[in-house]
């Protein structure tokens, strides 16, 4: 193998992956992540414009940096947001299992005839950021709701954790120019380093958060997509005086559930009565999904009617 090639190699195992770390020392836990071929895969499922491509690549990016924070297997996070009178009306992601999903709805017309496509309140108008924590096996559902406000989806993500969690952090998400490569990071103070703490007893003028918040502010856009810097390389870059443990790789994938028997089974739960009012002139049922763009047809005859 040639020199070009062990570096493309490397180089390419640090795309489409989520890294965790901890800051023993300092009370800090985080995630750092990177995606490259998964972003283009989601993305292609529709021809967004760059403006609508990028704000959906960030919210990818932080479903990532949420969702791998889940300690249960079958967990499952999401994010949507809803707008009032917004150039964007809606957009959802989710994680589950390292597997990755999402899709923005938008008004062209009225995207086109924005003079700045970076401002937040211009694509979003009024509207506020939902993020849920579904755990199944133990039965529980956390949900936080937040307003769409700020300069950014990082910032809307702070103040998520900042009201909601009363758990101090700094977001950190970027897309390259290219906008073929996403990345971000996430870092938050722990009370007393550990999880599942009283959180109570969190400050936000605590000594070793305040040092650890403003090394965390110092990464740099570029460093995030930067694919020839190893995720691991950038966080000891960044916390270079500071004990790092790195902990488990997770790798990232695009993971849309739907599938024929899925939707199927969603349809078989009408009475057949509005299955027979359900088919189109072509006969049958068909089913979108906009996570993908597939579409699934479905007969009747499926149902043995």
């Amino acid at each position: 193998m040639s020199s070009s090639q062990i570096f493309e190699a490397e180089t390419a195992a640090n795309l489409d992956e989520a890294l965790g770390f901890t800051l023993p020392a300092r009370n800090a836990r985080g995630r750092i992540v990177r995606m490259g071929p998964l972003l283009d895969h989601i993305l292609s499922a529709h021809d967004y414009p760059a403006p609508i491509a990028r704000i959906l690549s960030e919210a990818l990016v932080l479903a990532a940096l949420l969702g791998s924070l889940l300690k249960e297997a079958e967990g499952q996070l999401t994010l949507q947001a809803q707008t009032e009178r917004g150039i964007v009306d809606l957009f959802v992601c989710d994680y589950k299992a390292g597997e990755l999903r999402g899709y923005v709805r938008f008004d062209a017309g009225r995207l086109s005839a924005l003079p700045t496509h970076r401002d937040l309140a211009a694509l979003f108008g009024k509207g506020y950021l939902a993020i849920t924590f579904d755990h199944p096996l133990a039965e529980e559902r956390y949900q936080g709701i937040v307003p769409l406000e700020g300069a950014s989806l990082a910032e809307a993500a702070e103040s998520y954790f900042s009201q909601s969690e009363q758990l101090p952090s700094v977001v950190r998400l970027a897309v390259d120019d290219t906008g073929h490569v996403a990345g971000g990071i996430l870092v938050q103070h722990l009370p007393e380093g550990e999880e599942g703490r009283d959180r109570l007893h969190t400050r936000l003028d605590d000594p070793d958060w305040e040092h650890v918040r403003i090394l965390a502010e110092t990464i740099r856009g570029n460093e995030l997509t930067d694919r020839a810097l190893p995720l691991d390389a950038a966080l000891w870059r960044l916390f270079h005086e500071e004990e790092v443990r790195v902990l488990q790789t997770v790798s990232l994938a695009k993971g849309c559930r739907c599938n024929f028997e899925y939707i199927k089974g969603v349809i078989g739960r009408f009475p057949a009565d509005e299955r027979a009012g359900m088919v189109d002139e072509d006969g049958f049922i068909s089913v979108d999904c906009e996570f993908c763009s597939r579409v699934f047809p479905i007969s009747l005859s499926d149902f043995g009617e």
